[in-house]
């Protein structure tokens, strides 16, 4: 009997050493697996990375009463993008590919890829669904809520900028300009202050359940040791182990800090028990082949992620499969090594195209950056454009928006730098629209100045248009037209409306004015008939040469000067005929120009005589006056000449036309002479 005991304990101490070299050989292929990389989806940050045994981390409690770092757009023009909204790719955390997890995290790291988020197109929307969240049953999903969130300020940002740009827009000043406070706002914070609480609650009771959890799984494995003592005591107990391993299965998470160390024990002395586990061969047997057929169909489930087109979901779907493999008990030791490095090698083709998709992604951004940076140059170079008009404004403006435009279109740059980018694009199209704002307020300040202007020229206008001093009155309309066309523009429908007014008044009293002149204009068309009748008889004297021919001359002279005014466009026309001819026939006659004015004086002194001699004496003292003058001119005229060069061209030419002139003047010295001799022998007739 001491020798059957002595050689029971032997094979049990052996079958130990068994397992032990089981184990380390495990342990080693686990510790050599290549690193694989997390996905990189909406927001890296966030999602659990299946392999990763590390402890779990309570749920992020982000502040309500802060806004999200929404980027807002330039005044004027919508910016394409905000960088809050732009998930940053972070580099992938490197967990060991076979590294044991624990099955509480299951259900979190089977997540594949996210459900499409909901679409608020109102901040009431935003409202109503996060005032369901905090006062209803479900629990708080942190995704969500940092979606309501970053949804809620960005349609709160957009309200806010439309405000002030249409407080800027109506002439306000920007530094007085003071956002109102939004009701709205602080709704949502107060409801997700309760959502925090909620949140905040709901991690205590999950972690209080975590701590339960690991009392029953340590009762578990307190058990299953308990069992392995013997290959005898292993195969009594087999039914209460198979009941302890349903159990286990059925406890969910533990603390995160104890997850592996909690599953290698479990682990451990599983595989203990069935090494010491003497059944039958059939009933041995029989559960290598159900472990292998599961872990068969696992290998073959991994290998199809192959072909998978969405890396993201195989990734996901392969950490799945690794939670189900560790899941499942041994298969025969033979098989142990090919079962593992089947199911290794075909997780390391998806994680070899996970990686790749990231190292893709991470190239993608770069070329983000410079397609995002070459816009940033092509704002900055346009910015710095001197703007003389605002059709000038408008021209830029457009390119502004076309490139906001292509800006939309491309995609996120590396995090480190998406946020940078994205500001320098904002700080130019900021400078380029707040400038562009100040052009158009002090263009609307100087149509202000041009409207006040043209108010006064209209009232001035209208202020003339009944008067009858037409030739006075006309010069001051004209004058005020041409002030007109000095003063700058003003906005269309106002310089419409103000030049309609200033026509208006001036229409009026041309009108008023032509009309007064009707009468006046057919006068001088009969007087201009009857001037060209004289010529025409003057013309005929001078062909007749008759021996009466200056008394008739005198006759006809005298009529033409006694009729009135003809039309202006006439006047000079008519002048150089009528001259043309009398010149011609005094000269033919041999009357000299001065007579013929000494005579026409001489005729008028009658009529002259008749005002009374003030009248004579007057006139007398007008021509003596203007014999000195004349007399003066002429010395003027014979002391320059005694400058002049008449050996030269040019000299010579002036000093015959100063000649000239000094002729003509003595000629007119002696015709006032004459008409004072007339004026003295008038006084005499009278006495």
């Amino acid at each position: 009997m001491m020798d059957s005991l002595e050689n029971a304990l032997e094979q049990a101490q052996t079958e130990e050493t068994k397992v032990e070299e089981v184990v380390n050989q495990a342990t080693s292929e686990v510790e050599n697996v290549p690193a694989e990389e997390p996905a990189k989806e909406e927001a890296p940050a966030e999602q659990p990375v299946a392999e990763t045994p590390a402890k779990e981390e309570a749920p992020t409690e982000e502040p309500v009463a802060e806004t999200p770092a929404v980027e807002e757009a330039p005044a004027e023009e919508p910016i394409a993008e905000a960088p809050a909204e732009e998930p940053a790719a972070e580099a992938p955390t490197e967990v060991p590919a076979e590294e044991e997890v624990p099955a509480e995290k299951k259900e979190e790291e089977a997540t594949t890829t996210e459900e499409p988020k909901k679409v608020y197109k109102t901040k009431q929307e935003i409202l109503e669904r996060v005032k369901e969240i905090a006062h209803g049953d479900e629990n708080p999903v942190k995704e969500e809520i940092d979606h309501l969130k970053t949804l809620f300020y960005k349609l709160h940002i957009a309200e806010r900028d439309a405000k002030q740009k249409e407080y800027l827009d109506a002439g306000g000043d920007p530094e007085k300009y003071v956002a109102l406070p939004d009701d709205d706002e602080e709704s949502f914070k107060a409801e997700m202050g309760i959502i925090k609480e909620k949140r905040a609650k709901l991690f205590q009771e999950q972690e209080a359940e975590k701590q339960e959890n690991l009392k029953r799984k340590l009762a578990i494995i307190e058990q299953i040791k308990n069992m392995v003592t013997s290959p005898e005591e292993a195969n009594r107990s087999y039914q209460d182990f198979k009941k302890l391993q349903a159990e286990w299965k059925e406890i969910k998470a533990v603390p995160a800090e104890k997850a592996n160390e909690l599953w290698r024990n479990y682990q451990l002395y599983v595989e203990q028990f069935y090494d010491l586990l003497k059944l039958n061969s059939e009933a041995r047997e029989y559960d290598f082949r159900k472990n292998l057929e599961l872990k068969t169909r696992l290998c073959e489930a991994a290998e199809k992620l192959a072909d998978e087109p969405d890396v993201i979901s195989a990734f996901h779907q392969l950490q799945k499969l690794h939670q189900e493999y560790r899941e499942i008990g041994p298969v025969a030791k033979e098989l142990r090594e090919d079962m593992w490095a089947r199911f290794k090698a075909a997780s390391t083709v998806v994680n070899k195209k996970h990686q790749q998709h990231f190292e893709n992604l991470r190239a993608k951004e770069e070329d983000n950056l410079a397609r995002k940076t070459a816009l940033c140059e092509k704002v900055e170079a346009i910015a710095q454009k001197e703007n003389k008009s605002a059709s000038d404004w408008e021209k830029r403006t457009r390119e502004i928006m076309d490139i906001q435009a292509e800006w939309k279109t491309i995609g996120f740059a590396p995090q480190k730098m998406n946020v940078k980018i994205f500001e320098r694009f904002r700080a130019a199209c900021d400078d380029f629209f707040g400038r562009k704002a100040q052009f158009f307020k002090d263009m609307k300040a100087r149509f202000a100045e041009n409207a006040e202007k043209k108010r006064a020229l209209v009232m001035q206008a209208q202020a003339l248009q009944d008067s009858t001093e037409w030739k006075s009155t006309s010069d001051k309309l004209i004058a005020l037209q041409k002030e007109w066309k000095t003063i700058g523009m003003v906005p269309k429908k106002l310089g419409d409306q103000l030049w309609n007014d200033f026509l208006t008044a001036c229409n009026k009293f041309f009108e008023a004015r032509n009309a007064a002149n009707a009468g006046t204009r057919s006068q001088e068309h009969a007087n201009l008939a009857k001037k060209r009748d004289i010529i025409q008889q003057l013309k005929a004297v001078a062909e007749e040469a008759a021996a009466d021919a200056q008394e008739t001359v005198m006759k006809l002279v005298d009529e033409y000067q006694s009729i009135g005014h003809v039309p202006y466009k006439e006047k000079d026309k008519l002048y150089k005929e009528y001259h043309a001819v009398t010149d011609k026939i005094y000269k033919e006659l041999n009357i000299s120009t001065a007579r013929r004015r000494l005579d026409n004086f001489k005729s008028n002194l009658k009529d002259m005589a008749k005002r009374g001699e003030d009248a004579l004496d007057n006139e007398r003292a007008r021509l003596f006056r203007q014999y000195e003058n004349i007399k003066q001119e002429v010395q003027t005229y014979e002391n320059n000449l005694g400058f002049l060069n008449a050996s030269s061209k040019k000299g010579s030419s002036l000093i015959d036309e100063m000649n000239r002139k000094v002729q003509k003047l003595k000629d007119d010295m002696n015709l006032v002479r004459e008409k004072i001799k007339a004026i003295d022998a008038e006084n005499r007739e009278q006495e």
